[in-house]
């Protein structure tokens, strides 16, 4: 077909979404050229009343649920706000792929309607507005993942999570923009374009779930859902400086998402988690709660059976273990130093924190590659060449069409993972075999990078591999300090280490563009311990922030450690 019909489709797409934000919503006119910082817009636009203003600045979600419980705020009025504030972040940062706010804003009214009438509220999330992936599917709306040929096929039935989410209470008001295919590590595809970074445009908003890390880092959204294979959620809220979890697999029910894979080749390779983003670390408990609460097994036969109090915890006296590198990639001075003030910082406590040392852990990169190359792309292909739609450039010079694996080649696989999984076992007891309760280390071996320059997701898409629960935890801004520091003085390890290295080496990469971004790490647990994981966030981020956490502000009381 034409090489036009993907433009098309994509102009009367992005026409639609448009159409779709109040006139009076409208930021008029935008600065031209845009800061590099697009979020001190927000308070100087008029879109948003004073009020509305505090709702989404000052708040997350367990203090809106409280404000909504007790009357002090109607779920319309906290609708409304984040509509409105959701409009702002899409015109200044592209994060958007599907908008409901008017119906949204029908559903709030309702639940104020039905609270006052009934005295009794839907569940935790009552009155919350949440935003989604793209990839789940939302009844009425596309679930188009960045490529042309799904978009005008809307979604028959809701995905399991979003039923759940419904139950529950929850306002859904938007999907958000991904890269295309979901396979970029920068959310960026011919239909609805790329997706900025609200701190500082000069890098990248992460991938595949990019337009939900920019769209909370806008604070357009309080909480939002995404998904995680390679690193995709934890990937984002590293590059907007927010909390995320993704879960192990068989956690949060995943049926009825659009992948843009051949159906069913899901459940022979690594298995994607839904994960979540958020201001803060108590949020991720309350969503995950309230999902462990709702009997999700019931609903999905791929969801393990088990309440929230029965996911683990930490002990009494936690014992951290931090992994400092993989094997593959040497992180860079700032990712290093910023892992090293985490584990001082535990120390300075009280805590136990000891050196995990695994020479088996880089097994986790062919086993990735490998798994990651199973279809051979060759279902996305099809998809794209219905209409003539090329790949975005990043993946222009990395995806190919392969031969699928055979029964046997996925055998072995199979095989070197359990093998790979049982030798990992050991990373979990110190040296005088004790349980070790959570593992601390790098998001990434490099700050976030510049747009479409992220390296690889050796040290993401190890704990997919392994199927653990793994969170990013923010820690602090990039530093002009920081920008002083040497390269690694040690060996270069293979082409990754050396391509990790050009984006600190000071005759390729510019460091300032390092600035105003936020260094993570990463927090991991055994598998299906997602109660041991969010303890664990939670008892560092005190550590770490205390009541001043830049994060949320205006947020005194912090998750506690049960």
């Amino acid at each position: 077909m034409s090489s036009q019909t993907y433009h098309a489709i994509a102009h009367r797409k992005l026409k639609t979404l448009q159409s779709l934000i109040p006139k009076n919503w409208l930021l008029d006119p935008l600065p031209d050229p845009l800061p590099l910082d697009v979020r001190s817009l927000v308070s100087k636009s008029t879109v948003l009343t004073p009020d509305e203003f505090s709702i989404t600045s000052s708040h997350d979600v367990t203090s809106l649920s409280q404000l909504i419980h007790s009357r002090a705020l109607t779920s319309e009025a906290v609708t409304t706000a984040f509509c409105k504030r959701a409009a702002i972040a899409q015109q200044l940062t592209n994060c958007l792929s599907e908008v409901f706010f008017l119906p949204a804003i029908e559903r709030a009214h309702a639940l104020d309607v039905e609270y006052k009438r009934t005295g009794k509220t839907r569940g935790p999330l009552h009155g919350i507005p949440i935003s989604l992936k793209d990839t789940f599917n939302i009844k009425g709306y596309d679930s188009s993942i960045g490529m042309a040929s799904l978009a005008a096929n809307p979604a028959k039935e809701n995905a399991t999570l979003v039923d759940i989410l419904l139950e529950q209470g929850a306002v859904l008001y938007c999907k958000t923009n991904v890269s295309q295919t979901l396979m970029a590590l920068d959310s960026h595809n011919h239909l609805f374009g790329r997706v900025m970074n609200p701190r500082n445009r000069r890098v990248t908003a992460g991938g595949s779930s990019g337009g939900e890390g920019a769209l909370l880092g806008m604070r357009g959204s309080v909480l939002g859902i995404g998904t995680d294979i390679g690193g995709s959620v934890r990937i984002p809220a590293m590059c907007n400086g927010l909390y995320s979890i993704k879960p192990s697999s068989q956690r949060i029910p995943f049926i009825g998402q659009e992948i843009g894979q051949l159906p069913g080749i899901d459940r022979l390779g690594l298995q994607a988690s839904a994960g979540l983003m958020a201001t803060s670390v108590r949020d991720c408990e309350l969503f995950l709660k309230t999902i462990a609460d709702a009997n999700p097994w019931e609903k999905d036969p791929n969801v393990a059976f088990g309440s929230w109090d029965g996911q683990g915890g930490i002990g009494k006296k936690a014992l951290f273990g931090v992994m400092r590198a993989d094997g593959i990639t040497t992180p860079l001075s700032p990712v290093a130093k910023v892992l090293d003030e985490t584990v001082e910082a535990l120390r300075k406590a009280g805590l136990e924190v000891v050196e995990i040392n695994a020479p088996a852990f880089k097994k986790y990169h062919s086993l990735a590659n490998s798994f990651f190359g199973i279809g051979g792309n060759n279902h996305t292909f099809d998809i794209l060449e219905r209409i003539g739609e090329p790949l975005i450039p990043w993946l222009d010079t990395r995806l190919r069409r392969r031969k699928p694996a055979d029964l046997m080649q996925l055998s072995d696989l199979h095989v070197r993972k359990s093998a790979f999984e049982k030798e990992m076992l050991e990373i979990w007891r110190d040296e005088n075999g004790r349980m070790i309760d959570a593992l601390i280390c790098p998001v990434a071996p490099h700050p976030v990078p510049e747009i479409d320059r992220w390296n690889g997701v050796g040290y993401t898409s190890a704990f997919v591999v392994l199927d653990y629960p793994a969170g990013t935890l923010p820690v602090r801004d990039v530093s002009n300090d920081d920008l002083k520091d040497e390269l690694p003085e040690s060996e270069v390890l293979g082409g990754w280490d050396s391509r990790n290295r050009d984006l600190w080496h000071p005759s390729i990469s510019d460091r300032s563009v390092y600035l105003n971004t936020k260094l993570s790490v990463q927090v991991v647990a055994p598998r299906l311990q997602e109660r041991r994981l969010y303890q664990a966030m939670a008892l560092i981020d005190e550590i770490l922030h205390g009541a001043n956490s830049e994060i949320r502000p205006s947020i005194q009381s912090r998750g506690t450690v049960a």
